[in-house]
This record gives structure tokens, sequence and C-alpha cells, in this order.
């Protein structure tokens, strides 16, 4: 089994202990997703134009300056991780070296400077292990990690921030369900246009998109398949989720672009898929060829990818006053890849890629 573990640094983490742990109050059999918050918490501030010394806090209410520019320029980022726990009480997490590199990538763009990689593994090693009651064994359970940095400094004017935070908050999680999930294809709103943010982690995104999905919602649908802003006929992401389509035994996804967040749950589905002696097409998809396919009886599957979900089966999409519906398969690739996914996770199964990571 290939393993990969890493080392402490010397990033000299700063622990303030908590007075009492208040585990015993949560109810882990009945946690609603992201409401529910472990012990501690990670901070670790930018002032001068360095990273200060990091610190591991009882987890509370931050100070923040009511001018500082986060509130009224919107420089923050966030990425979105799971620590797993396996049967031997051992914690594993999947690919975070990717996600360090993609919340430094997001930050990027909004003129955020990067955040150190040895403080970054350090401080996830640290806090999930003075966490690592909070994390519950079985296939579902998991410890979802929200690592994000905004701008701290307090000046109104528009320019980018001299002073940031950079947190990492934890909250335990149970298998996450949604329902049968059917889908709107976007023939008006855009999540993200060519040359914007929409490849970055920025919490603007998801705030721009919550009032199209709303409105989805209001039509009976649970989530929105986005299309390019230009012309609204190719397909691209799905709510907050990659998005791919099974035509025949074809599996299907769109090329990452600066629209399109580079997805590490859809990295590892194109990796298993081609691993697989599945058909793989990493091209741009439009909406009459997926709605001709589902005419035809062709579209088996379409089904989102992340980290919240791993893998979310859609069952019936609509647009244009077109309605479809999906078929039940018994054995779909949505099931497959989730198997294969969640084995790797949890220690079940090799993990030929390395993609595990020992805390």
């Amino acid at each position: 089994m290939k393993l990969n573990t890493y080392p402490m640094s010397s990033s000299n983490i700063k622990i303030i202990p908590i007075q009492q742990s208040k585990i015993n109050s949560v109810d882990f059999n009945n946690l609603t997703f992201g409401t529910v918050f472990s012990d501690y918490m990670f901070e670790c501030d930018y002032k001068n134009g360095d990273w200060q010394t990091p610190t591991i806090k009882p987890y509370g209410a931050i100070t923040i300056d009511p001018s500082a520019r986060v509130f009224h320029y919107g420089q923050a980022v966030f990425e979105g991780m799971k620590a797993y726990k396996d049967a031997n009480d051992a914690i594993f997490l999947f690919r975070p070296e990717d996600n360090h590199e993609r919340i430094n990538k997001s930050s990027a763009r909004l003129a955020i400077p990067e955040f150190p990689k040895d403080y970054f593994i350090d401080g996830l090693k640290t806090l999930l292990n003075l966490e690592k009651d909070w994390i519950k064994k079985g296939i579902g359970n998991s410890m979802y990690i929200r690592p994000f940095v905004i701008a701290t400094q307090p000046a109104i004017s528009a320019s980018p921030s001299e002073e940031y935070k950079f947190m990492i908050i934890l909250s335990p999680a149970q298998a996450y369900y949604s329902g049968e999930v059917r889908v709107l294809f976007a023939e008006e709103y855009s999540r993200a246009a060519s040359g914007g943010v929409g490849f970055a982690k920025a919490a603007g995104n998801y705030a721009a998109q919550f009032f199209p999905t709303k409105l989805a919602n209001e039509q009976g649908y649970q989530q929105i398949i986005w299309t390019d802003a230009d012309s609204h006929e190719y397909l691209e992401e799905a709510g907050t989720m990659n998005i791919f389509f099974r035509v025949n035994d074809t599996l299907i996804t769109a090329p990452n672009n600066d629209r399109i967040l580079d997805g590490i749950t859809r990295k590892s589905v194109i990796q298993l898929a081609k691993d697989n002696n599945m058909k793989v097409e990493i091209r741009r998809i439009s909406v009459s060829e997926i709605k001709e396919a589902a005419k035809k009886g062709e579209l088996k599957e379409i089904f989102g990818s992340g980290t919240a979900t791993v893998i979310n089966p859609i069952i019936g999409f609509s647009h244009g006053g077109e309605k479809f519906d999906l078929p039940k398969l018994e054995e779909s690739y949505a099931s497959f890849f989730k198997e294969k996914l969640t084995n790797i996770q949890y220690n079940i199964s090799e993990d030929p890629y390395g993609w595990r990571f020992k805390i």
C-alpha cells in the first residue's frame, strides 16, 4: 500500500488550550452539515509583509474592524476538505497538497499573499490530532475542514489589503445526502465569465449564484447546471459541483478554463475512469447535444462531483420548457466512482495514486 505522511516542520504553532471540551453536548447521529464546530480553530495573521506565528486556540468569535476590506471589496477565498478515520482509528486526508495549491491559486487571483505550505500542513496535522475524538469511524462520517483567508486591514480605499487572516475551522459531518436532484440548465444567469474569477474558490462566486438558484428552487429544481456566459450553449458546472455526463458508455466532462473550478474530486474521477478502461472525453458539451442524447435514450447518467457530496447523481433536467428524466440503473458509473473514492478515503482499499495522507 502506498501511504504518504508529512513530517512536522518548524512552524512553531502556538497552542492555547481549551478549558473544557463541548464534544459531549454534540449529537453525532443527528448533524446538520456545516452547523456544528469542534473545540479548536487555527489562526494566522499577515502583517508587515509576512505571515506571523500560527496559533491554535479555542473556537470562538473573532473581533474585526467594520472597515476591514473583506466587507467592502470581497477579498475572501476558501477551501473544502475532509478528514477520515479508518477502522483502526487512523486519520487520513485526501490530496491535501491539491487543496493548498488551489487556495494559493485562488488567493493570487484576488491579490492575497500565498500561504506557506508548512504552515498549512502542520496546522492541519496539529489541529486534527487535537480534535481526533471529533472524527467518527464509519463510511459517511468525516470531519469537514474549512480553510479560508480574509482581508482584515481597516481601510475603505479600493485597493488590496495589506493585512489578512488565514483560518481553519472544523465541522463534523455525516453522509451528505441531498435527496433526488433535478437540475435546470441555465439560460439567462451566469456563474462566471471569461477572464473572471470562476476558477477560484472566491466567496463572492457563491453569493452570486444564490439568487438564480433560489428561482430554480421555486420551480422545483435543486440545482442549476451553469452554461457559458457568452452564448449559454455549453454546459460547464452544476451548483457547487463539477459535472459529468454519460452518453452510452462514454463519460464526458467540460475542460478546465478560467470559469470552471479545478475540482479535486473531478480529477480523481477522471483518473479512475481512465484506469478502469472507461472512455473519457474532456471537451465542450453543448446543451443541444445532451438534449438530443436524452431524446434518443443515449443519455444514461448525469452526476456531480465535489468534496461534500463526493458523487451526486442527477435524475432529471429541464431546458427551454422541455423536461427529461434519466433512466434508473442498477450498475451506474456514479455508484462505481463513489465506492472507489470512499474506499480510498477510508483506507479500505489500496491507494496506488498516493492520494491518501496519514495524519
